[in-house]
């Protein structure tokens, strides 16, 4: 018993759900008790839009280190203007609108890699280059657009059974499959052994350059659908509603226990540091701390993370 403690102990996700659980069980002890289920619940909700994010976020940093996409936040306010001005408001037409912002994303993930390829740039430039062209013609493009979401939409966005939100339920279902994607197909173990040693990979028979692209393009699908979501849950898009993905993005990756140097990933603790941000981020609300303020923690708390971290050395 004491030895399966101890391993599940020095699994690095483990801590996240830890620290989801302190964070949960301060808050409850600062509001006696009051609305502990709800905050559950509405963790939960909130938790999917960054846990979509940080799978996208986690298979291109495990691509190797400067492997990073900056461009999600302008993909995810461009795809949430995309998604709603192809439903018009219409419930017959969410399935088209989900596949219009599908593509926008897909294609932000083309340029990306092809800024990479093509060019040489740094991804960590490319991305960020990338993301001041979407802004722009995400701003001739959904400048004073104010669709509201189908009603279906929005309401299959909010929907709970037994207290759990519909899309939880959905989301945890999708990142079981980006799980086996990453430690039992061709694919996500290319994906490990280029993060580990690019050259080793390609010496070895990987289609290294093809592993990178689709990367990307998945990067930017999860983006696209991200954004898609956004806008029904928040009843309408913007072109500023990605923003706050990139940090938390990032700090699900490194909360969640996958290496920033690359090589080695995990998609069990997203859920765990998607958590523990979001209840995190709740109570500093509840506490009225200040927007700096939970931004400096939270950067706090990544830094944290991969001090502590740091000691694993690279074999």
């Amino acid at each position: 018993m004491n030895s399966l403690l101890r391993r599940l102990l020095s699994q690095p996700w483990v801590w996240s759900y830890l620290g989801a659980l302190l964070v949960w069980l301060a808050a409850i002890v600062f509001t006696h008790g009051y609305g502990a289920g709800g905050m559950i619940s509405a963790g939960l909700a909130l938790a999917v839009f960054s846990v979509i994010t940080g799978v996208a976020q986690m298979f291109v940093i495990t691509l190797g280190p400067g492997n990073v996409d900056l461009s999600l936040p302008a993909n995810i306010g461009l795809a949430s203007a995309v998604a709603m001005k192809v439903m018009g408001g219409s419930d017959s037409l969410i399935a088209l609108g989900l596949g219009a912002a599908l593509v926008s994303g897909i294609g932000i993930g083309v340029g990306n890699y092809l800024l990479i390829w093509l060019l040489r740039i740094p991804p960590i430039i490319a991305t960020l280059s990338a993301s001041f062209i979407i802004q722009s013609i995400g701003i001739s493009y959904g400048r004073g657009l104010q669709i509201k979401p189908p009603p279906g939409f929005a309401e299959f966005t909010t929907v709970q059974l037994a207290g759990v939100p519909l899309l939880a339920i959905g989301t945890v279902v999708l990142t079981l499959g980006f799980a086996v994607l990453l430690h039992r197909t061709i694919y996500g173990r290319s994906v490990l052994a280029i993060g580990q040693n690019p050259r080793a990979a390609w010496l070895a028979g990987i289609a290294v350059e093809r592993t990178r692209c689709f990367t990307y393009l998945l990067s930017g699908a999860l983006g696209g659908i991200c954004g898609a979501l956004l806008a029904g849950y928040f009843r309408g898009s913007s072109l500023d509603i990605g923003d706050e993905y990139l940090l938390a993005s990032i700090a699900l990756v490194v909360i969640g226990g996958t290496s920033v140097s690359g090589g080695k990933a995990n998609v069990t603790g997203l859920w765990g540091a998607g958590l523990f941000l979001v209840l995190l981020l709740t109570m500093l609300n509840t506490f009225g701390v200040s927007a700096g303020i939970r931004y400096v923690v939270t950067g706090l708390v990544i830094i944290g993370v991969i001090v502590a971290a740091g000691g694993e050395k690279a074999r």
